[in-house]
């Protein structure tokens, strides 16, 4: 069998974290091509900007804000900045930074180790903390965090080296169960999952990497467009399955 169409995000809201870049730019094209207006979030307004300026171009409806996820009071703000639109329906966290080849636990200075949480940690939970509340509200929403292979305790995560960016990636696996399980899995209206995307040809992965930016996007979009009704969430996704961590 396959896999029925997805559904159509028309007259919704979706904000891309890590949006300007990436697998973030290539879900904010993905959820744009479904019908959402796209708030793409980078870190700077002219990065944000410019990745909006492209999706116009390909016929998206999109708007670009600079905001770094690590700035406390800067993604306080952004609600107000955002005015309407930080009523939002889908939320995608994929702003990431990784750590230094050479951050092995007990060699990891304590700036390289709140860099990277800041971002892949703290990021992440700011953003939900500024959006989800209105999710609830509404009784409905979708909220997809992207993390990383990397962060699987029953994977690739065993194997050490890159702490920082390891230990982030398997705490934002541990926040989006948390968050789900709060939200009584989905019978709230609120699913909240996470996505691996895999190893992919971005700024991070390389240009060597085997998938693409929109295969690594792929199962985000997918979950952005999924209905409620009896949905698997608070988990792991990887290519539309659910992977252990």
């Amino acid at each position: 069998m396959t896999d029925p169409a997805p559904a159509s995000l028309e007259g919704q809201v979706a904000l891309v974290t890590g949006g300007s870049r990436g697998i973030g730019l290539a879900t904010a094209r993905g959820l744009g091509r479904l019908g959402a207006t796209v708030v793409l979030v980078g870190r700077t307004d002219d990065s944000a900007g410019a990745a909006a300026a492209d999706l116009v171009a390909e016929g998206v409806d999109a708007v670009g804000f600079g905001c770094d996820v690590a700035d406390a009071d800067a993604l306080a703000a952004l609600p107000d900045r955002l005015g309407p639109l930080a009523a939002v329906d889908v939320l995608v966290c994929a702003a990431a930074v990784m750590s230094e080849r050479t951050a092995k636990t007990l060699r990891t200075s304590e700036d390289e180790w709140r860099r990277v949480m800041s971002v892949d940690l703290d990021g992440v939970w700011r953003t939900m903390a500024r959006f989800v509340p209105g999710m609830i509200e509404r009784r409905h929403g979708r909220v997809i965090a992207v993390s990383a292979c990397l962060g699987r305790m029953s994977g690739p995560g065993n194997a050490g080296g890159l702490a920082p960016y390891r230990v982030a990636k398997a705490g934002v696996n541990a926040l989006v169960r948390n968050l789900a399980h709060e939200q009584n899995l989905g019978r709230r209206g609120v699913l909240v999952d996470a996505t691996c995307p895999g190893h992919c040809r971005t700024d991070m992965g390389g240009p060597d990497a085997p998938r693409s930016a929109e295969q690594g996007a792929e199962t985000a979009v997918w979950l952005a467009s999924r209905p409620a009704e009896d949905a698997q969430t608070g988990v792991l996704w990887e290519d539309r399955r659910v992977v252990p961590w």
